[in-house]
């Protein structure tokens, strides 16, 4: 009967402990996260949310050649921004460069997928081949295609082989018309970021069942352009989607190539540029520049829903 009862204390304390170690546990365990969590939360607060937030302070004052403004202007930053005809112009500039990045993105990243995915040999070389331009710096990819491709002398290598079919040198980064800088970006630009979304794509293609295909087949359905169409397309509907949101943002984000290849000419400058230059160039006028990048903000957000919804972003099919 003392053993039983010794027993049954023992098993009392044991079970009392348990709550107290899970505590314990738990306390450790959130420790943990936050020690590793801690120091991007505070780099993330630090220079990423704090700068939004004193710039959309600094959007509502006359701030020009100072970060601590006191003169309030309310919305006048705003009202300046949208009748500057150089904003706007800028933002027929980001119109254009959509207008030709986007659709070339796609369709060449979706033709690169498709051509990996159906190689049988050495798979991993070609994508890794056509994916290393991604880790190339927009800066040094510009300066490249501005020095060595299309500079615009007769030695270069664009003109080069001009030259060999007898056609004379093009001066490919000025205002004439044809305004041929734009296939010196375009190109730039497709050349860095078509391997990225070239993995998406190979990753959707590689996740759908080859049993449709032999379904397909034996329905009647000819391999090429009638099975592409007809089935890894639609399958290829969220990725498609994904792929021209990100090609969107990417556009209005487009700086580095612009910047480097042009300068600060006014033919073909987007909109970061010019908001680079009013805010951190001979101007320094934080109010304007922080009210221009707050209303391209806005801009790509409206702009970014409005496709999601009519595309059909997020749908529970998807």
């Amino acid at each position: 009967m003392a053993q039983q009862t010794t027993a049954a204390r023992a098993q009392l304390q044991t079970e009392r402990a348990r709550p107290a170690q899970r505590t314990k546990a738990i306390h450790g365990q959130r420790r943990a996260f936050w020690l590793f969590i801690g120091p991007f939360l505070i780099g993330l607060v630090v220079f990423v949310y704090f700068p939004i937030i004193w710039s959309a302070f600094l959007s509502f004052f006359d701030a020009q050649g100072t970060v601590t403004p006191t003169r309030f202007v309310g919305l006048g930053n705003y009202v300046t921004m949208l009748s500057d005809k150089a904003f706007v112009s800028s933002l027929v500039t980001f119109t254009a460069f959509a207008v030709l990045i986007v659709p070339t993105t796609f369709v060449l990243s979706l033709f690169l997928a498709v051509l990996v995915n159906r190689v049988r040999v050495a798979r991993a070389f070609f994508r890794s081949v056509f994916f290393l331009p991604t880790a190339c710096s927009y800066v040094v990819a510009s300066l490249i295609w501005k020095l060595s491709i299309f500079n615009g002398v007769r030695f270069g290598m664009a003109n080069t082989l001009l030259g060999w079919i007898g056609v004379e040198p093009i001066s490919w980064l000025s205002s004439l018309d044809p305004p041929w800088y734009w296939l010196v970006i375009v190109t730039a630009r497709l050349w860095l970021q078509a391997g990225f979304y070239m993995i998406l794509f190979l990753a959707a293609l590689q996740n759908i069942n080859p049993e449709l295909y032999e379904a397909a087949f034996v329905d009647g359905a000819k391999p090429g352009w009638q099975v592409f169409r007809h089935i890894t397309l639609p399958l290829l509907r969220p990725t498609s989607i994904s792929v021209l949101l990100l090609c969107l943002i990417a556009a209005y984000q487009a700086f580095d190539e612009f910047y480097n290849l042009l300068g600060a000419v006014e033919y073909a400058r987007p909109p970061l540029v010019y908001l680079y230059q009013l805010a951190l160039g001979s101007q320094q006028n934080f109010g304007l520049g922080s009210a221009g990048s707050l209303i391209l903000a806005a801009i790509i957000a409206v702009v970014t829903v409005l496709q999601g919804k009519i595309l059909g972003f997020g749908r529970p099919s998807d």
